[in-house]
């Protein structure tokens, strides 16, 4: 590797475990600003999220692409109900995420995106007929197994890490749809959905129930500041993403379902018992195949299979 790749690849290691190192302690910045209800964090969350997108964008000058995407934009319908669909999922996402971190459910949390990789591949199958190995089709097996195991012993699906992986998964799939930049698109998803938040924080404040103006200073800071929380990491990935090869993110990308759920367990006491000890560990050997289904020795099998079939041997 010459010396001008190297450095790219070391960077571009650099930026997307610093996006991942940062999504996995992000839940110790929502349980910061625990005191104030999950929905007004995720309005002011989607709030200022756009606010500092618009900053980003003028310092980076990007505004002129901004300007020329929204017309891309109304030339073609399509890609704005797929936007707005797209920010719907990452609200839900979002919100799911903020309420399961205060409510002490990190465990279950971290679980959906340990899934998460599973249900993209299957989405992936569905809408554009990607075709799957028998390692993958195994590892959603095992999984399988490690979420029906929890079901029948809590006797309740595991909502919050289901409704995380399928919220994720799907927005993955919009977004693969519309081809927008990560700057460009979060920009364009917080702006959807900005004026539903703002005004839901005028509608808390008539009622007298809005905590921004009654919390101190560091928590209308933390608050102001869940859009910086919400944009570096996203825009650290998409940096360091297009750097180094696609098996790499894959891998690295368990760095943060793995940090919140040492940080439950460790940190907040979060209850780990053999219920989830079992299906945590269906997941992990699924992913462990899933990621084994994706190296080069397994794929030079395949094709010495494959010519094998083709010659009738």
């Amino acid at each position: 590797m010459k010396s001008t790749e190297a450095n790219t690849y070391q960077q571009g290691l650099l930026y997307t475990a610093g996006s991942y190192l940062l999504w996995g302690i992000l839940p110790l910045y929502w349980k910061l600003v625990g005191n104030v209800a999950s929905e007004e964090i995720l309005a002011h969350r989607i709030f200022w999220s756009f606010l500092f997108m618009l900053v980003v964008l003028g310092i980076n000058s990007e505004w002129k692409q901004l300007i020329s995407t929204s017309k891309k934009i109304i030339q073609k319908p399509v890609i704005l109900v797929t936007l707005i669909i797209s920010s719907i999922l990452i609200s839900i996402n979002w919100f799911v995420y903020i309420w399961s971190v205060n409510n002490n459910q990190m465990i279950e949390a971290s679980l959906g995106y340990y899934i998460n990789p599973l249900i993209s591949v299957l989405l992936g199958m569905i809408f554009f007929k990607e075709k799957l190995n028998l390692l993958q089709k195994i590892s959603f097996v095992v999984a399988a197994i490690g979420v029906l195991y929890m079901t029948l012993n809590y006797g309740k699906v595991p909502f919050v890490a289901l409704t995380l992986a399928l919220s994720f998964g799907l927005y993955g799939l919009t977004k693969k749809m519309t081809k927008l930049s990560s700057a460009i698109g979060l920009t364009f998803e917080t702006m959807v959905v900005t004026p539903i938040a703002f005004f839901y924080l005028v509608f808390l404040a008539q009622k007298g129930d809005l905590l921004f103006f009654d919390v101190g200073l560091s928590t209308k800071l933390l608050l102001i500041g869940a859009g910086a929380a919400t944009a570096v990491p996203l825009l650290l990935f998409a940096t360091g993403a297009k750097r180094i090869p696609l098996f790499m993110v894959g891998i690295l990308q368990y760095i943060a379902p793995t940090i919140t759920l040492i940080i439950g367990i460790v940190i907040y006491n979060e209850k780990f018992t053999y219920i989830e000890l079992v299906t945590f560990t269906c997941i992990w050997t699924a992913l462990l195949i899933f990621t084994l289904s994706h190296s080069k020795y397994v794929k030079k099998i395949e094709v010495k299979i494959k010519r094998k079939n083709s010659l009738g041997v």
